[in-house]
């Protein structure tokens, strides 16, 4: 089947599809030959991608607010009469911090935004998605999984999101919806920089961020982008799926212990 037919005359809505990731996806279902619904909060990156993509039309819907999520699907199915596939990528990655220092306040924000935005849609979408027998994917990420040194509220998300997707899985297969998931590892997009330039040595931690692959680099959004399309249009077997997209980060064995952690270190034998 030819690259720009894989998913001809489906309807696929990607939230936090402004940039990063997210334009990623857009992209790479816009070339498959669907038609695409640009969601983002971001208007002017939004109209940007609107203008760049054949096909494509921008929605603004801020995720959080259940209004905007009705007034995205609405407007979708009244401009392209169905919808085929949700991507959830709307999200947002703190700055690390010590688990003491992060707030409540913090937490729910975080969890209204990177959780409670993946319910909305999916709830909200599955009415559309039954009919089409179409598919969700979330955007989850590695650390759901592994978890991370500093990063206690974004990993407790992304794990709950991994959840959801897999019981949500089991309760949509009696319709023949597929919900599956795209956990990313180092993808360099404008958030990575963004998070990179608050270390002290900005460059060091791009550096480190690439040697966290075996592959030794980061990955594009357009690898997301390729894996998105792949579970919408040709992985029909497959729900319930987490789909590391990582460069092998989680592969193997390493220097697990910080710098101030205290380490016992057993005597050879005499």
């Amino acid at each position: 089947m030819a690259s720009g037919a894989r998913y001809a005359g489906k309807v696929v809505v990607v939230t936090g599809a402004a940039r990063g990731i997210g334009a990623g996806i857009a992209r790479a279902f816009a070339d498959s030959g669907a038609q695409v619904v640009i969601c983002d909060k971001d208007e002017r990156s939004g109209r940007a991608l609107e203008q760049e993509l054949r096909g494509a039309v921008f929605i603004r819907c801020d995720v959080t607010l259940e209004e905007d999520v009705r007034s995205l699907l609405s407007d979708t199915v009244r401009r392209f009469g169905r919808l085929d596939c949700v991507v959830n990528n709307a999200g947002s990655h703190p700055p690390l911090q010590p688990f003491e220092e992060t707030t409540a306040q913090g937490f729910r924000e975080l969890l209204e935004l990177n959780l409670l935005g993946t319910y909305t849609l999916c709830k909200l979408a599955l009415p559309h998605l039954r009919k089409s027998r179409g598919n969700i994917i979330n955007i989850s990420s590695l650390v759901g999984a592994v978890g991370q040194l500093q990063g206690v509220p974004y990993a407790a998300t992304k794990g709950a999101v991994t959840a959801l997707t897999k019981a949500l899985a089991l309760d949509e297969s009696q319709y023949g919806v597929r919900v599956n998931c795209i956990s990313p590892g180092n993808i360099w997009t404008p958030l990575w920089q963004e998070l990179a330039a608050l270390a002290p040595d900005p460059r060091a931690a791009i550096r480190e961020g690439a040697m966290a692959q075996p592959l030794g680099r980061m990955g594009q959004p357009a690898e997301v982008g390729a894996a998105a399309v792949f579970l919408a249009s040709e992985a029909s077997f497959c729900t319930g799926l987490e789909l590391f997209v990582t460069g092998g980060a989680e592969l193997g064995s390493g220097c697990k212990a910080g710098p101030s952690t205290p380490v016992e270190v057993p005597d050879l034998p005499s």
